[in-house]
């Protein structure tokens, strides 16, 4: 049986994918900070009869990729399937924020997520077969005022996995970016998100939904997974709209509310 790595899989998309995995028999190691959120998750996919690993890890901390790794090392587990999930967003403005959640943010949203890559990708290499899955998001290809961070990050994981992609052709490895819009998940909460005229009010897609797309996107070897296809006429749209407009739009969108 093959393994998957899920990072951040104590919720939202990154849960629902470990679900994904395991009901297609694929054996898993589990990471995030929440250990109890981890062995709700291990207890509830037991039926399946996967083996499953819980590590519990702050990937915002020095290191923690090293210790990710070496874990793996240590059980003798060969990761086929790297999901690089873990991530979290901030909706503030740049110069009233806080620098050391921004930090942690690029963290997590950049440096563990490449760290792990390039940890993970020589066993890879040597077996001449890989799969990775790094979730970013349509604000990858957008501004994001009062989110600049966390859209700057988003957009580094899809020139990432781009290049990835065209580096590792045709050599049995396949890196895959999936690109979301908003989703219904504890992301939202804990953005801020909802207080914004893009979110307040719309229904959102689940995160199982966004799982399934991202798990047959990634098996499929799809280098760009843009779920949704108003998602994907937005992204196809911007090509041809100056930025200066799209600066504009996204300044009225990403207002708050109350």
């Amino acid at each position: 049986m093959k393994t998957a790595l899920i990072t951040g899989a104590s919720s939202g998309i990154g849960y629902e994918l470990a679900k994904v995995f395991a009901k297609n028999k694929i054996n898993l190691v589990i990471v995030a900070r929440r250990e109890n959120k981890l062995k709700e998750l291990s207890k509830e996919l037991s039926s399946t009869g996967v083996s499953i690993q819980v590590l519990p890890i702050d990937l915002s901390l020095p290191q923690s990729a090293g210790e990710v790794f070496n874990f793996c090392e240590s059980c003798r587990i060969k990761i086929d399937y790297l999901v690089n999930n873990a991530g979290f967003g901030d909706y503030n403005l740049f110069a009233e924020s806080e620098w050391t959640k921004q930090e942690q943010m690029i963290n997590v949203n950049i440096t563990a997520l490449t760290h792990l890559t390039h940890l993970f990708l020589p066993s890879m290499q040597a077996r001449k077969y890989g799969r990775i899955l790094n979730v970013a998001s349509t604000a990858a290809f957008l501004p994001g005022p009062n989110m600049s961070v966390y859209f700057a990050t988003k957009a580094f994981v899809l020139s990432f996995s781009e290049a990835l992609s065209s580096e590792f052709e045709g050599s049995g490895i396949t890196v895959t970016a999936l690109c979301p819009g908003a989703t219904e998940s504890e992301f939202m909460k804990v953005s801020g998100m909802r207080n914004s005229q893009l979110i307040k009010g719309k229904k959102l897609p689940g995160s199982a939904e966004v799982a399934e797309y991202g798990y047959d996107a990634l098996m499929n070897g799809k280098v760009v997974a843009i779920h949704g296809m108003n998602n994907s006429l937005m992204v196809s749209a911007l090509r041809f709209l100056p930025r200066s407009l799209v600066r504009k739009i996204m300044s009225l969108l990403r207002k708050r509310t109350e």
